[in-house]
C-alpha cells in the first residue's frame, strides 16, 4: 500500500520524555494513521488502517501489551 504522507503532521504524546526515544503519530488521508520512529523522521513509517488502529489502542488501553 503506497500512502502519501507529504504534509502529514506528525506529534509525540505529550508524556514523552525530551531523550528524543519515542515513537510519532499522524492522522492521514482515508482515516489511516502513521507511525515512525523519532530519531528517524525520514526513514520508513508503519501504516494502519482505521480497524487496525482501533485495535491497537483498544489493546494498550486493556493492558495486551504488559510484558511478563
Amino acid at each position: 500500500m503506497s500512502v502519501d504522507m507529504q504534509g502529514a503532521r506528525w506529534f509525540k504524546s505529550s508524556y514523552s520524555e525530551t531523550s528524543g526515544q519515542c515513537v510519532e503519530v499522524a492522522f492521514l488521508g482515508g482515516g489511516r494513521v502513521g507511525v515512525r520512529d523519532s530519531k528517524n523522521p525520514s526513514g520508513p513509517a508503519l501504516v494502519f488502517t482505521p480497524g487496525e488502529w482501533a485495535a491497537f489502542t483498544a489493546g494498550v488501553v486493556d493492558d495486551e501489551f504488559e510484558r511478563p
